[in-house]
């Protein structure tokens, strides 16, 4: 063996591998101390080695001897995350008794806590770096709430990240309070802003149906009553989309829909505003046309 190939181990591990894994692939101690020494592979902790690609906070992570976890995996997984102020500090998930290491790289008290730390039971056997998706939804419930959980939630079930199995397993692990929302969880959400919208209007007993084909429109992310279009706009809304988003509205309102178009700041930071728009049109039944009035 030699060095590239002690690298290409790594690679072909996923990009994270331990000792054991490696002399099993025939890899030499030795040719992993020299990858360490020539920085092609990092040693993040006694056993463990990565591409030096590897996020920090992956780094961070195992360097406590821990996994990432909560929202900072459930990024990792490709599940849609709310915002949070600290999206920079690593969530790391450590087994119960094992002690993290950090004290003793960094112990200035002034430099604040490195990681939020989560030491529940695992749910399933986690992956080297990270925990899986079912442990990641429960720590997201946990630590960030019902609606954070919901979003990620129906992220996951969109990228087939959680199968049907594994949604009665979850069911099973979260408090009997929060398990309607896995049942009201869909397959079909096209982004955490529609799961939002959905879950908060629910509580006011407001019915969405969800991406509904208009024709001449094309699909739309969400109908109130027969009339009242609800679309949630995300970064994709910007530049040329944005025309293509207004000859839809044009050709929705020919048609008789009326449509409140909505993006993220508005959803996340100014929900009172979109609550108070939405009960409005309800209101004044502007989700309901001539026909549909008539009934």
């Amino acid at each position: 063996m030699s060095v590239d190939a002690a690298v290409e181990a790594v690679r072909r591990a996923g990009g994270i591998a331990r000792t054991a894994q490696l002399a099993k692939a025939g890899v030499a101690k030795a040719d992993l101390t020299h990858a360490v020494r020539e920085a092609r592979l990092l040693r993040p902790r006694h056993g463990v080695y990565v591409l030096p690609d590897a996020s920090e906070a992956t780094i961070e992570a195992l360097s406590h001897r821990g996994a990432v976890a909560c929202v900072t995996a459930g990024r990792d997984h490709g599940l849609w995350v709310l915002d949070d102020t600290d999206a920079e500090t690593t969530h790391t998930w450590v087994r119960a008794g094992y002690r993290t290491t950090r004290v003793a790289i960094h112990p200035e008290p002034d430099q604040g806590s490195c990681c939020v730390f989560h030491r529940d039971h695992p749910l399933g056997e986690p992956e080297l770096g990270r925990v899986g998706v079912l442990q990641c939804l429960v720590q997201i419930l946990h630590c960030r709430g019902e609606e954070a959980f919901f979003a990620a939630l129906e992220s996951a079930l969109r990228q087939g990240l959680v199968d049907a199995p594994g949604r009665i397993r979850l069911r099973r692990h979260v408090p009997a309070r929060c398990r309607w929302l896995v049942d009201f969880a869909r397959t079909d959400a096209d982004s955490g802003l529609e799961s939002l919208l959905r879950l908060r209007l629910h509580k006011h007993g407001i019915h969405l149906a969800s991406q509904v084909p208009i024709p001449g429109v094309g699909r739309v992310d969400f109908v109130i009553g027969d009339c009242l279009i609800i679309e949630a706009d995300g970064d994709t809304h910007d530049g040329p989309a944005r025309h293509r988003d207004r000859v839809r509205d044009a050709a929705a309102m020919a048609l008789g829909f009326v449509t409140l178009r909505l993006d993220y700041a508005m959803i996340v930071h100014d929900w009172p505003l979109v609550e108070s728009a939405v009960l409005a049109a309800v209101g004044r039944n502007l989700h309901r046309s001539v026909a549909g009035l008539t009934w």
